[in-house]
């Protein structure tokens, strides 16, 4: 079975260049989200007021598959081109593995210790199980348990996908940075 790829691309943009910049990456986001293998696309712009212009892409695939006919697509080498006036440089490319991809951050070096994603993913994980369980529990209550077990795991894992994660490391994102 294939697992989804995720893929976290930075660009610095030219001083001026910002919203040429953001303008091209929503029209490429808009046509490319066409095809049935990508997954979802997120802009990151810098945070107001810092000297910082680097943008982060996160982008998520279907399969590694996926992902690699798309970074060798005609579509893709054209909004390259697209984009070359508006940026400094060339790209930076992560593929992004497990939980690190909620610990993205492109201004970042290097993405945080361990022992953090560790504690905040705890910390995430503990009261979202709690709470599913204590939902669902009586409506599993026929089901065999390992079935039970497989539907409310199922409910923790889209919470914490998408409110959970991205929301606890956005709370503690400067805990995160240190």
């Amino acid at each position: 079975m294939n697992k989804p790829a995720h893929v976290a691309i930075t660009r610095t943009v030219k001083p001026g260049s910002e919203a040429a910049f953001e303008e091209a990456v929503s029209k490429f986001f808009s046509d490319t989200m066409r095809d049935n293998a990508s997954l979802g696309a997120l802009l990151i712009r810098p945070m107001p007021g810092a000297q910082n212009r680097t943008y982060g892409i996160l982008r998520s695939f279907a399969s590694d598959q996926d992902r690699d006919a798309f970074y060798n697509s005609v579509n893709f080498r054209k909004w390259d081109e697209t984009v070359k006036s508006l940026v400094e440089g060339d790209y930076s490319r992560q593929d992004l593995h497990g939980l690190e991809a909620f610990f993205d951050d492109p201004t970042l070096i290097r993405h945080p210790p361990r022992w953090k994603m560790a504690l905040i993913t705890w910390v995430g994980v503990w009261p979202t199980v709690y709470a599913v369980s204590s939902a669902v529990a009586p409506q599993l209550s026929g089901l065999h348990p390992f079935l039970a077990t497989g539907v409310a795991t199922l409910f923790v894992v889209l919470a914490l996908t998408w409110a959970v994660m991205p929301a606890l490391t956005r709370t503690v994102r400067s805990w995160l940075r240190r």
